[in-house]
């Protein structure tokens, strides 16, 4: 990564597309151009979803399709090994590789143990080599969701949640012990409100563990919702009194429906922000906080949002600091958003793809969030779709 300070960057340095798609051949930008025309269109969204659920359910052969199409866009395979070629084709644009393990809705503990036993693989791998700046896990990866739900609400515990929960609180040590041991860096996911607090107190308690040279442990703040800032603010409070890093990974959110949803039928608060510009309006604030105390915070922009990212880099810019500080970054889900991903390593800001991988039955809820969520943010597939398009003016292609 350069480490020289840049200029100001303008909106239209996210603009240019033979930046973004330059790792694409002919053939795979012909593939994902169909593929967002065809996410560019809810109601087939809809009906694919529903049809892609019912086949599995019925074991029907179309695991080959879905590997070619929607899980190839978004997916590194279904192994760390199947990953290596996404990895080694990121880092030749100068993009790190945060290893996903996307399993979800699993609630054996054999299945906890195993998914531990893989995530303690990422951090192995990541350890190896400099491609793979983050590793990342999802508490409730390891975890019951009826269990982490019952500790927030603070309910009794049975002596058998009591030791399912000494059990979770060793996987997380574990993680993150080893984690230490290999210096690299973990995320810990956000989730839903109702789960989040038992999340964050045993991120923080890592943190305090880890993070008192650099930030080994990393939080999860969802801007979305309108007390977050105020978290975040005193998450940094709490880490200065205790002498530690503060890790934070900033996002908007990804439960929002769930979130009105659950808040409606239980006659409480809606923790969601009124208005979208009240969540942009946060997240860039929280931007400011974090550079404005740089010293004792290590962050990552988790979005999408090319507004955000102009904010933080040409932030950077104004208080001096370098493009590519190892205590800032950039992120972007594999398959989305390249015009971000490899605009900005190009300008030498350091930059990291989500690369999620695991076997295709399981990574299915994942997918099924994408194909969500292009449909729902506005104008996600409409801009992915236009970028290709014109990528593909630009090279002088076809459709077919």
């Amino acid at each position: 990564m350069s480490l020289t300070t840049l200029p100001a960057i303008s909106p239209t340095a996210f603009e240019d597309t033979s930046v973004a798609f330059a790792a694409k051949s002919d053939y795979q930008l012909r593939k994902t151009y169909w593929l967002f025309a065809m996410m560019n269109r809810p109601g087939l969204v809809n009906l694919g979803t529903f049809f892609i659920k019912l086949a599995l359910r019925l074991h029907l052969p179309i695991k080959k399709l879905i590997r070619n199409t929607i899980y190839e866009q978004f997916c590194g395979g279904e192994t760390i090994r199947e990953c290596e070629s996404t990895i080694r084709q990121l880092s030749e644009s100068g993009i790190g590789t945060i290893l996903d393990y996307s399993i979800e809705g699993e609630d054996e503990e054999v299945v906890f143990d195993e998914t531990t036993a893989e995530l303690l693989r990422t951090i192995d791998r990541a350890a190896t080599s400099q491609d793979i700046p983050f590793t990342v896990f999802k508490v409730s990866g390891i975890a019951p969701n009826d269990l982490l739900e019952k500790v927030q609400a603070e309910g009794d515990l049975s002596p058998e949640d009591q030791k399912a929960y000494e059990r979770v609180v060793a996987r997380v040590e574990q993680l993150c012990s080893q984690a230490h041991l290999r210096t690299v860096r973990i995320f810990f996911d956000a989730e839903e409100s109702w789960i989040q607090e038992v999340i964050d107190d045993l991120a923080y308690s890592m943190m305090a563990r880890y993070n008192s040279r650099q930030a080994i442990v990393f939080n999860t703040y969802q801007l979305y919702q309108h007390e977050v800032l105020e978290a975040y603010k005193s998450a940094y409070l709490e880490a200065r009194k205790n002498n530690y890093i503060l890790g934070g990974k900033l996002v908007r959110g990804a439960y929002m429906e769930k979130e009105r949803i659950r808040a409606r039928e239980n006659n409480y608060r809606n923790p969601i922000q009124a208005t979208k510009a009240d969540t942009d309006r946060d997240y860039d604030a929280a931007i400011d906080f974090s550079l404005e105390h740089i010293d004792f915070i290590e962050f990552c922009l988790g979005t999408h949002n090319e507004a955000s990212c102009l904010h933080c880099a040409n932030k950077m810019q104004a208080t001096g600091l370098k493009s590519g500080d190892p205590r800032v970054w950039f992120a972007q889900l594999l398959g989305m958003s390249d015009n971000l991903s490899y605009n900005l390593a190009k300008l030498g800001y350091n930059v990291a793809k989500y690369v999620p991988y695991g076997p295709i039955d399981s990574v299915m809820p994942y997918l099924f969030r994408r194909a969500e969520e292009n449909k729902s943010i506005a104008g996600q597939s409409s801009r992915e779709f236009l970028l290709v398009k014109r990528e593909m003016k630009r090279r002088k292609l076809g459709a077919v």
